[in-house]
């Protein structure tokens, strides 16, 4: 059996891969011993002078970190929380976990509080590290976790006095000795870390990475980028997703290069950290492009390319930059689709099949598509190697998420171009994209459908200058438009508020007395979006 046509969650150990006997802990080793004093990680906050960790200096903290997580009882295989905006703790914690062999689970930072409560119940987390902003959240919402660290800062801010979690300890008094690092076989099909989706028909998935697949995204995104080891990838993107932690910080450890970790996107500091630190690489968003657009660029910055989700978009003549496209998931570790970094590419096309994976576009039946036609993207890797392992305690969903010939389905529509190249088409599933963040409609509705006095509601995206899309929400009120509470709307928000990470939060609530329908009486969402125009 070929590894690309393995059934999700098949075991991998009877079969040699390009990472055998190898693990996460492995490669940090091995730049701790070739590159020992070359800076790793520059930590670069907005109000602080920025400290260089190098490779040496990075992996002996680590070591002493995994020794104390270990100390305090983590076991192998248990789910650790690290709620944490981008700075080093983050990453010294990452690390340290997957080490040690726990599962490091990184949640969005802007998460609710009751998506908070879901996180840690459904990985069964058993701690977990944060900042003092999110302190409260954690202690209130995560009740079943055995102790609980906060860092010292928040994102390189100084933390404002306050409330502070009972049974809590700081973050400093978690290490002990690296001489007590962990010790264990290396085994790369080895659970390593999980990251929590919107689904768009039930809660959050939680996509579940082997040791192997963090090793790939750091080789694969490292290929694809043609990443050097005296490069520096400037990262603002939260490390929490793919995109920073394999994309840009793991593909940076994989070639021995820098990486300068800013807080967050600054479009105001962008331009001053890569000239005082000489960035060469950059990953952005459309976000990040539009606000740019808004300042001076310097013209002798030291930028090379830049990877986003366009090929060669016309602002790469105001940045003096070429840009990469790409396509990628968490759930497909690296890019599947990419632009040629040293080729011409079509403009604003995503790029041409990354050469690792089978791409395959297809229509409703099935069939592949022809040159100018959209059809719905599908992608085969190997499960646990270049695809995730599978979806944390959800077998079904695991299962549902691939097809006959086992063809992961991304619900994203694409366009064939000549040459292989490839265009963006929309999401067949009902996605949103706001600020860069995937949004599920249906997690919205399944909020705002609790709300006494609605009836119906529906969720569609519309056009924002910055953030790309925002979400507006469509209600049919129980009683009818004259019948509507007058705190509906207020009522709408503020449960949206309660249950949803801010930027899923409808920026528009607008009540109707019905809503268009298609077949079989479903709300036809394109002829609602209209309405926005």
């Amino acid at each position: 059996m070929a590894l690309a046509n393995l059934a999700p969650g098949h075991a991998l150990k009877d079969y040699a891969g390009p990472f055998a006997g190898l693990d996460v802990p492995w490669l940090l080793r091995l730049r701790a011993e070739t590159r020992r004093d070359h800076p790793f990680l520059i930590w670069a906050p907005f109000d602080a002078p920025a400290r260089p960790w190098t490779y040496g200096e990075l992996h002996e903290r680590v070591g002493a970190l995994a020794a104390g997580l270990q100390a305090r009882g983590i076991q192998r295989g248990e789910c650790v929380l690290i709620h944490l905006d981008n700075c080093i703790e983050m990453l010294l914690t990452w690390f340290a976990c997957v080490e040690l062999g726990a599962i490091a689970v990184t949640p969005n930072t802007r998460s609710a509080p009751a998506e908070m409560e879901y996180f840690a119940g459904h990985c069964g987390a058993v701690a977990a590290i944060t900042q003092p902003a999110y302190a409260e959240l954690i202690a209130s919402n995560c009740r079943n976790l055995r102790w609980l660290a906060v860092i010292s800062h928040d994102a390189g801010a100084a933390a404002a006095q306050g409330y502070k979690p009972p049974k809590s300890e700081s973050f400093e008094s978690l290490f002990a000795s690296s001489a007590d690092r962990p010790r264990r076989p290396a085994d790369p099909y080895t659970s390593c870390s999980v990251q929590y989706t919107s689904g768009t028909t039930s809660r959050p998935k939680a996509v579940l990475w082997t040791h192997a697949n963090a090793l790939w995204g750091a080789k694969i995104n490292a290929v694809h980028q043609e990443l050097r080891p005296e490069d520096v990838h400037q990262i603002y993107l939260p490390l929490f997703h793919t995109n920073a932690l394999a994309y840009s910080m793991l593909a940076s450890l994989w070639v021995g290069c820098t990486a300068v970790i800013q807080p967050r996107f600054s479009a105001s500091r962008f331009w001053s950290t890569a000239l005082e630190h000489r960035s060469t690489w950059t990953s952005l968003v459309p976000f990040c492009v539009k606000a740019l657009m808004e300042r001076e660029v310097p013209k002798n910055h030291h930028f090379r390319l830049w990877g986003s989700a366009i090929c060669e978009p016309p602002t790469d003549k105001v940045f003096g930059v070429k840009t990469i496209g790409w396509w990628g998931m968490t759930e497909t570790i690296t890019h599947g689709i990419v632009g040629e970094p040293n080729q011409p590419n079509i403009p604003l096309a995503i790029g041409r099949p990354a050469p690792e994976y089978d791409i395959r576009v297809v229509d409703e039946n099935g069939a592949p598509v022809a040159v100018g036609e959209t059809g719905d993207l599908l992608i085969r890797g190997t499960p646990g190697l270049s695809l995730f392992k599978e979806y944390l305690h959800n077998e079904t969903a695991t299962r549902d998420s691939f097809d006959a010939h086992g063809y992961f389905i991304t619900g994203d529509r694409v366009k064939i171009l000549e040459n292989g190249f490839i265009r963006f088409g929309d999401r067949a599933k009902d996605m949103l994209k706001v600020g860069g963040e995937n949004v599920a409609a249906s997690e919205i509705e399944q909020v705002v459908i609790t709300v006494a006095g609605v009836r119906e509601a529906a969720v569609v995206a519309k056009k924002h200058p910055m953030l790309d899309e925002v979400p507006v929400v469509f209600v049919i009120p129980a009683n009818g438009l004259d019948g509507a509470p007058p705190t509906l709307h207020d009522d709408i928000l503020r449960a949206c508020k309660n249950a949803l990470a801010d930027f899923k939060v409808p920026r528009e609530v607008r009540l109707v007395d019905d809503m268009p329908r298609s077949t079989l009486e479903k709300v036809a969402k394109a002829e609602l979006r209209k309405l926005l125009a």
